[in-house]
């Protein structure tokens, strides 16, 4: 810092001002990423899901979040979701991964937060595949219903 406070002033405008323009972009890169990899990703796997007569759906939050809806077999009751969450005020894509999932129709949902795909660093999920997605969710999803399976009480 100098002596000088206008240019005190000025210098901390400018960096406001960055920090503001890589908010508003980040916010992009998610929805591009949602659009071009999420989205499709999750339409694949609900289409699969048919054939096991499981019905899913796709909520999305512009700029906020997206998630994928798995619901119990022949029923429109939520059995697990899959939440990809871009954090407020992010200046990267951290996103944050939200698995709610409920052992049956009558149970409450449990959920549980981690860091969105935690190998793949913020500068490579814009690289992400949507086969990387799908295979990600799987996982999630088979290890929860054994989970739930095999839980005694």
């Amino acid at each position: 810092m100098t002596k000088d406070w206008k240019e005190n002033l000025a210098s901390f405008f400018e960096g406001y001002r960055i920090i503001e323009r890589s908010k508003v972009e980040s916010i992009k890169n998610f929805d591009q990423f949602c659009e071009f990899v999420v989205e499709p990703a999750f339409e694949s796997l609900g289409e699969e899901l048919e054939n096991y007569r499981i019905n899913s759906k796709i909520k999305k939050n512009k700029g906020k979040s997206i998630t994928f809806q798995i619901n119990f077999t022949k029923s429109r009751v939520d059995n697990f979701l899959y939440t990809i969450g871009f954090p407020k005020n992010s200046l990267e894509l951290q996103l944050k991964l939200f698995i709610k999932g409920r052992k049956d129709i009558n149970s409450p949902m449990e959920e549980t937060e981690s860091r969105f795909m935690k190998d793949v660093p913020p500068s490579e999920i814009l690289k992400l595949k949507k086969e990387d997605l799908i295979q990600d969710v799987i996982e999630y999803y088979r290890n929860f219903c054994f989970k739930t399976a095999t839980h005694t009480e």
